[in-house]
């Protein structure tokens, strides 16, 4: 194919990809009752994480303070939910465009990478959805220096706390597979990330607070357990695939040289 065709090809496929995301958007839009009453379960105690809890009951109240700002936000987390839904065949289709050009064992490597990191970006979006934004929304939400000063959240500092969070907590599980395609290159192992790893605790600590800007010790605990859970995964993984792997190449390579002085 030339360079043309290539760019034709790369057409269809975005092409193909926008009208997937806006049917999806347009589903997502359609469905106004089911698509925020999962966004904004959260925001009262009858939600199954504060049931499991025994959290007390409450209930945060939200007001709209713009004329269009309802209509904006339900046409964004629409969009937003479309682009999750739509978001495997976007995966498929890009890397469908791109995985001839690579060799057998470079497609191999791309499908396991591509495949992991898809699975723990939503991973941390389950996450966050079910344990991290609840308990940040209840602590914020109900927080007050005063009996007499009552909490008036809008809607759109909600929606713009759950969407930033769900981006951050989906990257931050991608520590794994970074760890994992840093090891490929050679520029970590395992035994530096455990040598590292009481510097990495207290990273861990302040991307934490961060993240959930309160100062419950709980919450930071409960943000910064998960992130920490995936350090170690990061150094098991490594330790069983690519330090793993060199060892048995040197193994393999020393097999190798000793024949050759017997020879």
């Amino acid at each position: 194919m030339t360079f043309w065709d290539h760019l034709d090809e790369l057409r269809g496929v975005i092409i193909r990809i926008l009208v997937i995301t806006a049917v999806a958007a347009a589903v997502a839009f359609c469905l106004k009752e089911e698509l925020f009453a999962v966004v904004l379960a959260p925001r009262t105690s009858d939600f199954i994480t504060y049931r499991l809890m025994g959290v007390e009951p409450f209930a945060i109240s939200l007001m709209n303070t713009g004329l269009t700002e309802q209509f904006m936000i339900h046409l964004r987390t629409a969009f937003c939910a479309g682009l999750i839904v739509a978001s495997p065949y976007i995966i498929y289709a890009l890397f469908g465009f791109v995985s001839p050009a690579l060799y057998d064992n470079e497609r191999r490597y791309a499908t396991m990478l591509v495949g992991s990191g898809y699975v723990m970006f939503m991973l941390g979006t389950l996450v966050n959805y079910l344990v991290i934004f609840p308990l940040t929304v209840r602590f914020l939400g109900t927080y007050q220096v005063s009996p007499d000063v009552a909490n008036m959240l809008t809607l759109q500092s909600y929606v713009d706390t759950l969407l930033a969070m769900t981006l951050v907590m989906g990257i931050v599980f991608e520590l794994p597979v970074v760890s994992w395609l840093l090891g490929k290159m050679g520029l970590v192992d395992a035994r530096m990330m455990r040598t590292w790893r009481k510097h990495a605790i207290v990273a861990i600590l302040i991307v934490s607070a961060i993240i959930t800007p309160t100062t419950d010790a709980f919450t930071l605990f409960v943000v910064a357990l998960p992130i920490w859970l995936l350090y170690e995964v990061s150094i098991v993984i490594l330790k069983f695939t690519v330090d793993g792997l060199q060892s048995a190449d040197d193994m393999t390579e020393g097999r190798h040289y000793r024949k050759s002085n017997q020879l």
